[in-house]
């Protein structure tokens, strides 16, 4: 990952990507994936994302991986709590109240840090890649996840490829998981500039 450049954005404040608010889809599909309440899911380049809370509040405990210290240091301040960080080989860890942080990149982490998943949370991860680390994140992905694992993922389609975010449409999710994981598109809305917001559910299949 381009960590100067978004260690730049965290910095001077353009998050445009940020949502205070819970994710539509999130709140309209996460049942649909079948997990159990106390069944843990991974958050990737989570930011300081308010749908880590609710994922919580449905009971899930949550693994962030972040490569901003500030946004993992802002999650727990703006929700009223300072946690101390914890140095780890890859970064640094913190963790309150069933939310465990990761500040590191994606790429030097597996299931050996972020434990036993059985869902995956997307909404900013995928479309937040260019193409070449897309591909990279997607196989790291199949070989990390075992056979069963849910995946929501929440892309953008829209004309151009500037980016972050960038444009992910339908064919190409398809070729950067499948076959590893089935892809079941749930629903599309329009967004702003227009953009069309793309609702997926995945699930990794066993290996052949």
């Amino acid at each position: 990952m381009e960590h100067a450049f978004w260690h730049a954005r965290w910095r001077e404040g353009r998050i445009g990507f940020h949502q205070s608010g819970i994710n539509p889809w999130l709140q309209q599909y996460w049942s649909r994936l079948g997990i159990s309440r106390d069944a843990a899911v991974l958050v990737p380049l989570c930011g300081k994302s308010s749908d880590m809370l609710w994922l919580r509040e449905q009971g899930h405990p949550v693994v962030g991986v972040e490569l901003s210290d500030l946004a993992c240091r802002d999650f727990f301040v703006e929700h009223g709590t300072q946690v101390t960080p914890v140095a780890v080989p890859q970064g640094h860890t913190r963790e309150r109240d069933g939310i465990t942080l990761w500040c590191a990149d994606i790429f030097d982490l597996g299931r050996e840090h972020w434990g036993d998943v059985a869902a995956v949370y997307d909404r900013a991860a995928l479309i937040a890649l260019p193409p070449a680390q897309r591909r990279m994140y997607a196989q790291h992905l199949s070989q990390q996840l075992t056979a069963g694992v849910e995946m929501l993922l929440v892309t953008l389609e829209f004309t151009g490829s500037e980016g972050p975010p960038f444009p992910v449409p339908e064919a190409e999710v398809r070729k950067l998981f499948e076959p590893a994981f089935t892809v079941v598109r749930l629903d599309q809305a329009e967004a702003e500039n227009g953009r069309r917001e793309v609702a997926y559910h995945l699930t990794r299949q066993a290996a052949v």
